[in-house]
């Protein structure tokens, strides 16, 4: 299983002085925090889908080993909510593949009010382009049900396990893939040991996880992102112990 974690956006002056030092210039955000994280998610394409010469930048300007995964378009979840929205995900597509190995996954985000509709859901999960990555996250509670979830998993898209104060996603799996959005502020060491333990037993299931903090002023999501990251590094040990154990 291969992870990738870090936090969604990183672009944040109030991060200065904390997680970043005080005098690193805007400009170099990004490379500062590609060293130290492996993946971040751009919120920034959730209102505009950048251009090809954008994408060309970030990826010169990380390393080899760092994955981008993009927020879908607001056009498509919070204004036309999934319908007829083929088009559209194909151009986003289409810039993605600039990422080339350093593409993750997309993530959509339908709104709070939006709720359960599997036919809506089935329409546009036919018209995805298979090599997409696809993670839903649905924040009306009337989407956590069996028929969604085997709409997902017959198309190979995730089930977004979000966290927040207000609403918990079920930890349930529904693709080869993991994608985490823990957004609460108060996480202890004993929360990220949770999650960290929960996905240790998803290694037969999920071939990569990603895994994001929420982006606040605070900047504890950064602090979250390092803990969780050592206690996956914790797992992995464990793991590559147990399987010398069963070597004959």
């Amino acid at each position: 299983m291969r992870f990738w974690i870090g936090t969604s956006g990183f672009q944040y002056p109030e991060w200065k002085g904390g997680f970043y030092p005080a005098d690193l210039p805007v400009a170099k955000m990004l490379g500062y925090y590609s060293e130290r994280f492996s993946t971040t998610e751009v919120n920034y394409t959730f209102r505009q889908i950048p251009k090809e010469t954008t994408v060309a930048k970030w990826v010169a300007g990380t390393p080899e080993e760092f994955r981008f995964t993009f927020k879908a378009p607001q056009k498509v979840t919070h204004f036309a909510k999934l319908r007829n929205c083929g088009d559209t995900m194909r151009h986003f597509h289409h810039i993605m593949t600039g990422l080339g190995e350093k593409r993750g996954a997309v993530l959509l985000q339908l709104p709070p009010n939006v709720e359960k509709d599997t036919e809506v859901l089935a329409d546009f999960l036919v018209e995805l382009p298979q090599e997409m990555r696809a993670a839903f996250e649905f924040r009306h509670e009337s989407w956590f049900d069996g028929e969604v979830y085997a709409l997902l998993e017959k198309h190979n898209a995730a089930l977004c396990l979000a966290e927040s104060a207000e609403l918990a996603t079920p930890r349930k799996v529904t693709a080869d893939f993991g994608y985490l959005r823990l957004r609460r502020e108060d996480y202890t060491d004993a929360d990220l040991g949770d999650w960290a333990a929960f996905v240790k037993k998803q290694k037969k299931h999920w071939g990569e996880v990603y895994v994001y903090f929420k982006h606040e002023e605070k900047g504890v999501g950064p602090v979250f992102a390092e803990k969780f990251k050592g206690m996956v590094q914790e797992v992995l040990q464990m793991s590559s112990k147990d399987m010398r154990r069963s070597r004959p």
